[in-house]
């Protein structure tokens, strides 16, 4: 079996493929393999995975750590979800640009957002389970986020009248994120764990 990558126009932020055999009784696929990631040129040492539940019209994010930095690799294990991405990196030539894919349990796909990318989702479907893996360890002390409809991004989300929790309701915004110190911490000359 063999993953595949598709580039999303943002440089570092990557859609993953993985093959899925089907039959009869189900399927079967491979989402992580260390041998084709480093091949690939993704992130090979992921130190924690998270599952979250989610229902219909929540959003949640955009959230970011800087120290440790963390990377993840997102995918919908059930329902569907519009995932988002946000590169907030300084002196990166796609600064406040930001993609957004519908990811579901059916289509499979996985996105792989790294350090310096602020992340978010919104459901579609009645519910649904969000897995993703990181390349960081969770640190409360070093996490912010930036405001899920901060007019200078401009992200066309698929939800009306979105369930917010006050974190992120009251999220600062991309402008106020680079004045901070913190945002130093992110650099564009390379793909960031």
């Amino acid at each position: 079996m063999r993953i595949q990558t598709e580039t999303s126009g943002i440089r570092d932020l990557i859609i993953v493929k993985p093959e899925v055999f089907e039959d009869g009784r189900g399927f079967f696929s491979e989402i992580y393999r260390k041998d084709q990631f480093s091949e690939l040129g993704l992130p090979v040492d992921f130190v924690q995975l998270n599952h979250s539940r989610s229902d219909k019209n929540v959003v949640r994010g955009l959230h970011f750590q800087w120290e440790p930095p963390m990377g993840k690799l997102m995918r919908v294990v059930v329902g569907s979800a519009y995932l988002v991405a946000v590169d907030i990196r300084k002196n990166s030539p796609t600064l406040g640009q930001w993609a957004g894919y519908e990811v579901s349990a059916e289509n499979k796909l996985n996105i792989w957002a790294p350090a310096g990318f602020a992340r978010g989702f919104c459901v579609l479907s009645e519910f649904a389970e969000i897995e993703y893996l990181t390349t960081g360890i969770y640190n409360g002390a070093c996490e912010s986020g930036i405001a899920w409809n901060d007019p200078e991004i401009g992200i066309d989300w698929p939800v009306e009248d979105p369930v917010l929790s006050d974190k992120d309701q009251f999220a600062q915004s991309l402008s106020d994120w680079l004045k901070g110190d913190e945002s130093n911490y992110f650099s564009a000359g390379k793909i960031i764990q």
